[in-house]
Parts: C-alpha cells; sequence; structure tokens
C-alpha cells in the first residue's frame, strides 16, 4: 500500500541529474502515492529525461507539469497546488534520497503526531567526495520551540522535509519573489504555528549535492532575502512567547557575519568590509521598523498563474 504522500521536484536544466533523483524515489522501502516534476522552463532535455522514467518508478503515479521560467518556489508551488497526499516530500532534481528515506520520515512524524519534520544527509561535493553532515539534528537546540531556533539560522535542507499539505496550504506556499531562501521562510511560517510538533531526527537519508562555488552576487543577492525574510518575521515573532529585542539583533549580526565569511572565503576583502560596514546601519534600520511589523503573509498559491501545463500522467 502507497504512502500517503506526495513528491514535489522541482527541475531546470537537470537533465544529467534527474533521472537519478527520481530512480533514488522509485527504490524506496515505502513508497509514494505520487511524484509531481514541474519543468521550470529548462533548455535541455529535462522533459525527455522525465518522460524516459514514466515506466521505471516501480508503480509510483509520476505527473510532469511545464511552465515558463519563474524560479524553484513557483514551481513548488505548482505542485502543491494540485497534490493529493496528506503529506508533501522534497526532492530537488539534483540530490537523491536513501532508501529508507519515506519509511523513516513517515514513521517519525506520524508517530510522533508531527506537523514536520527533517533529518540529517551526507554532502555531496562536485569533485564526487562524499561526507557525514550531522549537525543538523544538533543545531535544534529547543525542540519545544524549534522556530526560535530556525529563526536564528536556516538547517532544514528542502530535500530531507516531509510536512503536512494542509499546513503548507494554510500558511500560501512558497514566497516565489524571493530569489533565495524561499525554503527556510515557508519553514519558519510553518513552524510558527507549530509549536513543539517538529523534529530533525539524526539518520542521515539524503546525498546531498553542494553547488560549485557561488559567485559574489550571489552573496549579496542572499543578504538582501534574508533581511526581507527578517522584516516579515520578526513581526511573527512579536506574537510568540519570548524575547524579541535580542533575536532581532543576533539575526541580523548572523545575516552580514556569515555574508562576511562568505567574501572573505573568495578573497573578496573590500566586498566582506563592505558587508561589515553596512551592519550597524542596517541594524538600525530593522530596529526602526520593529514597532511596526505585523508579520503579515500573502498566499502565495492563490497567486499562480495559468500557463503551466500538464504534459504526462502515468499510473503504473
Amino acid at each position: 500500500m502507497p504512502a500517503d504522500v506526495s513528491v514535489i521536484m522541482p527541475a531546470y536544466n537537470a537533465a544529467t541529474t534527474v533521472e537519478r533523483a527520481l530512480a533514488s524515489i522509485a527504490a524506496q522501502t515505502l513508497l509514494p502515492t505520487e511524484v509531481i516534476v514541474v519543468d521550470d522552463g529548462s533548455s535541455d532535455d529535462t522533459v525527455a529525461r522525465v518522460k524516459a522514467m514514466a515506466g521505471r518508478m516501480n508503480g509510483i503515479r509520476l505527473r510532469l507539469f511545464r511552465q515558463s521560467n519563474q524560479g524553484a518556489g513557483a514551481a513548488r508551488n505548482r505542485a502543491v497546488a494540485v497534490a493529493a497526499g496528506r503529506w508533501l516530500a522534497f526532492l530537488d532534481a539534483d540530490d537523491q534520497w536513501l532508501p529508507a528515506k519515506l519509511e523513516r520520515s513517515l514513521a517519525v512524524s506520524e508517530g510522533g503526531d508531527l506537523v514536520m519534520s527533517s533529518h540529517n544527509l551526507f554532502n555531496l561535493a562536485p569533485d564526487g567526495g562524499e561526507s557525514l553532515n550531522d549537525s543538523r539534528a544538533r543545531w535544534l537546540k529547543d525542540p519545544a520551540d524549534p522556530y526560535r531556533t530556525l529563526f536564528l539560522r536556516g538547517f532544514i535542507s528542502s530535500s530531507t522535509v516531509l510536512v503536512r499539505r494542509d499546513r503548507v496550504v494554510a500558511v500560501g506556499g512558497f514566497d516565489s519573489g524571493l530569489r533565495s531562501a524561499q525554503d527556510y521562510e515557508l519553514w519558519l511560517a510553518v513552524l510558527a504555528g507549530a509549536g513543539g510538533r517538529f523534529e530533525t531526527f539524526a539518520e542521515p537519508l539524503l546525498r546531498y549535492t553542494l553547488a560549485p562555488e557561488g559567485i559574489t552576487s550571489r552573496i549579496d543577492r542572499k543578504v538582501a532575502c534574508s533581511l526581507a525574510i527578517l522584516r516579515r518575521h520578526m513581526g511573527i515573532l512579536k506574537r510568540l512567547p519570548g524575547p524579541v529585542l535580542g533575536p532581532v539583533i543576533l539575526r541580523t549580526l548572523i545575516i552580514h557575519y556569515e555574508a562576511v565569511q562568505g567574501h572573505r572565503a573568495r578573497g573578496e576583502w573590500a566586498a566582506a568590509l563592505g558587508q561589515a560596514l553596512r551592519f550597524p546601519l542596517r541594524l538600525v534600520g530593522m530596529l526602526a521598523l520593529l514597532p511596526f511589523a505585523t508579520g503579515g503573509r500573502p498566499d502565495f498559491l492563490a497567486r499562480l498563474d495559468s500557463n503551466a501545463e500538464e504534459v504526462m500522467l502515468c499510473a503504473e
């Protein structure tokens, strides 16, 4: 009997990896009901590679949508909107699940009456090297209040997540307007109402592909998106029990510290200094906005356009 799980996979120019990712789903010890692949305007033969897997999914329904290039958040929202499963699992087209991933995630989530779960992983380097990343479970300092832990520093990899679909729909899906950290922002929105019903467990059940070293502009983009997320979520933080001012200051510091370290690792000393010098001004601006922050979050699922088409439905 398949699990009541819809697997969501955004794909953009993923022809070299998407078959391997889909094969890792077909090899699960507990199979999902369906896999929904959303091709986000690929210019390679990603679509053909997905179609080639139609008869090799071990009885899993494989659905393929195509849309113009709008980013991973919009692609995931498309899949969330049509998903039939009670649970959603996410797998990026360049990652791979270990065979027990769904079975263990569902056992932990249903056994603990959780809203959402995640787990540890293996990192796959561009040169093919593999290393255990067991920090995820250790970063959850207070299991009774996972929102505050995640607020300070993102530690959830999307391809490790199993989450209730109704909770994702209730908060409005992914913010497709963010060019970075869309997943981090959604997990914050979900956990804001989850209380202690979240767990990151220690088993490494994902092979996560590390991206090649990013360019400088990506650091600046990440900073801009992180600050936008902070402006929204400090309003949510105000509604929850516990301190507000300290976490807002610390999160602003962490954003800039990570940017400085990223530039330093590339030898970009002027850019690193620039980020450090911007920190005090940005912090003052954030604190000035704090009294007016409401934590309002639009329904991004309601904003989906209609240009996507379902090009394949294979029920084996």
